[in-house]
């Protein structure tokens, strides 16, 4: 599989930073299609989406090379190149989330509501970002055959791009990016539903997301390592009882903080 979409001589444009890019700019559609619909202020929500963007990369960065420090530790220069990978999607969420609570409270907007516009972006970016991996050879699963795949319906071109170390290898980048776009399509329902609360769909998404990735990096063979402990699945965990916490306060909130008011 070849990392390079584009070689142009000195500048080379990889297949990785592509499909990140793309994914941001869907979810930069898909924020500002859902706060224009809640009467979101536009410079609050335009200078709200570019700054977490930087900050969110440049977490998912920080996290990936501090648990991977002594790699990085003799070879600094490789800190930069992100379009080679290493960019970790709960590292940019953390990152992100504390931008988004500073910026709301300074400028005295709610921040569930804000939060309930932002997962449904963040959830279809993600499941578009995924492809980024694919390229890039990264976040498989264990050796498997490419007719048990087969059998599993996948497409042949994502079968041959999993051919590596000359084995197939299980997919999970395509199984968590599957699960993605279904609770993009599950949340874009949900949210139409006449009595949906406040903080529900923020919820949602930590539930239906923190659920795949606990369940992928059982299978997933390149996970970030704490010790002995895969550091996604305790995120993972976090993510999940959070979530839980977050809808069933969201239950007991009264009818005019629905999220459609």
């Amino acid at each position: 599989m070849d990392k390079v979409a584009l070689d142009l001589g000195p500048i080379q444009i990889y297949w990785y930073s592509i499909f990140i890019f793309i994914g941001m700019l869907v979810a930069c559609f898909v924020i500002y299609k859902e706060a224009k619909t809640r009467q979101i202020n536009e410079d609050f929500l335009v200078n709200l989406t570019f700054n977490t963007i930087i900050i969110g990369i440049i977490g998912a960065r920080v996290y990936y090379v501090i648990f991977n420090l002594s790699y990085y530790l003799n070879h600094p220069l490789e800190i930069l190149q992100i379009w080679n990978g290493g960019l970790a999607i709960h590292g940019g969420i953390i990152a992100g989330l504390l931008f988004i609570i500073y910026y709301c409270k300074k400028h005295k907007v709610n921040l569930m509501k804000m939060l309930d516009i932002i997962v449904v972006g963040l959830i279809i970016a993600q499941a578009i970002g995924r492809w980024g991996n694919f390229f890039n050879a990264e976040a498989y699963g264990p050796v498997t055959t490419a007719e048990h795949l087969h059998s599993l319906g996948i497409p042949s071109f994502i079968i041959n791009g999993m051919y590596i170390l000359g084995e197939y290898r299980q997919p999970t980048f395509f199984y968590e990016s599957v699960w993605c776009l279904v609770g993009f399509i599950a949340m874009l329902m949900v949210r139409k539903y006449k009595y949906l609360k406040v903080g529900q769909l923020t919820g949602f998404y930590l539930i239906w997301y923190g659920i795949i990735r606990f369940i992928i990096e059982i299978m997933r063979t390149d996970s970030l390592m704490l010790g002995p402990l895969k550091v996604a699945q305790l995120v993972s965990i976090v993510f999940i009882i959070s979530g839980m916490i977050i809808f069933i306060k969201s239950i007991k909130k009264q009818p005019q903080e629905l999220y459609n008011s």
